[in-house]
């Protein structure tokens, strides 16, 4: 793997979700640097994915509430442990359980395995609300895929909160988990 500046040369071959990605990050005048990589499906592929970029790349899980009327990004720390029971004390929420794939394709145009914050782009509606566990702001930098998980990212957090979140739109709720 290669670290590489910015957007790829050449987006031909390259779909569609992708290439918005790098549209809007360049429109924002946020700069990126990029590695391409196998498909990222195991902690052994992701671990040699953050010591490409230099970050820890971000677990990302895609939630939704019982009744399926209430959508959640969480972004937190790969190494943390998840505990559905203390996130959902902390938004208020009875019960929380993972999203379908057919949810995460039509609310954020990704598929499992892919799930990033850069899919919120594509929640118009603000149908998703984005949870970020406070430890995920400590980092200079946040690594994210380009709503693909053949691509990886890495740009400043304070862009990630000042421009690019404003831009799609979305505001996260902080939590400690």
């Amino acid at each position: 793997m290669e670290l590489f500046e910015g957007r790829p040369a050449d987006c031909s071959g390259r779909q569609e979700r992708e290439v918005r990605v790098y549209d809007l990050l360049d429109r924002l005048g946020i700069a990126y640097q990029r590695t391409d990589h196998v498909p990222a499906g195991t902690m052994e592929d992701c671990d040699r994915i953050d010591a490409v970029l230099e970050v820890t790349i971000c677990k990302n899980l895609f939630l939704c509430n019982r009744q399926k009327t209430a959508f959640y990004l969480l972004m937190m720390p790969g190494n943390k442990a998840f505990r559905t029971k203390d996130l959902a004390a902390q938004l208020g929420v009875a019960r929380l359980s993972f999203g379908t794939p057919e949810d995460m394709l039509r609310l954020l145009d990704v598929t499992p395995g892919s799930v990033s914050v850069m899919g919120l782009m594509n929640d118009r509606d603000n149908q998703v609300q984005l949870v970020i566990d406070r430890d995920v702001l400590k980092g200079e930098r946040i690594g994210c895929h380009p709503c693909l998980n053949t691509s990886s990212l890495r740009f400043a957090t304070s862009d990630l909160l000042e421009k690019v979140l404003p831009a799609m739109g979305h505001s996260p709720i902080l939590v400690n988990l």
